[in-house]
């Protein structure tokens, strides 16, 4: 039985990435893992085998990762860019900013949690960052406080 699993906010890209990882997952790697524990097998004691362990490992994190991804595009909520109000920073932004304390600029795009990788500047619109830029507009200045202080950021561009 499933556990109550609240909305998965995504963008139309990140529910197009879940699929596809869901996709490899089940075609590709699951056939991968099966040939690897077929071959661990063929070499007998499974008691003592430790490639046999590894591989059974493996299988059940491909499973559970499956089962995860599965729940999420059932729960997704799909965020159009087309809807978001003109002029205004919401899910599936790209807004451009200004740090005033380091005078950096930035661009980041606001995703939902599931999509979030600030490696690729996509910040969760449950982050700090995030929840402080939602709603303003350009010229907007937003405080975001932080363990190292508040910052102040100013949106210089919504997309």
């Amino acid at each position: 039985m499933e556990a109550k699993m609240e909305e998965v906010i995504l963008t139309q890209k990140g529910y197009d990435e879940l699929k596809a990882r869901l996709h490899l997952l089940k075609t590709e790697k699951r056939q991968e893992i099966a040939q690897v524990i077929e071959e661990a097998r063929a070499q007998g004691d499974l008691s003592e085998n430790a490639e046999y362990d590894a591989a059974k490992d493996e299988q059940g994190h491909i499973e559970g990762e499956i089962i995860e991804i599965e729940a999420k595009l059932r729960h997704a909520k799909i965020i159009d860019d087309m809807t978001a109000e003109s002029g205004v920073v919401s899910i599936g932004s790209e807004v451009k900013i200004i740090n005033y304390k380091t005078n950096k600029e930035l661009v980041y795009r606001i995703v939902g949690t599931t999509e979030a990788d600030p490696f690729k500047n996509k910040i969760s619109n449950e982050s700090p960052v995030g929840k402080a830029l939602l709603g303003h507009k350009v010229d907007d200045v937003v405080d975001v406080a932080g363990p190292a202080g508040t910052i102040q950021l100013k949106i210089l561009a919504i997309n």
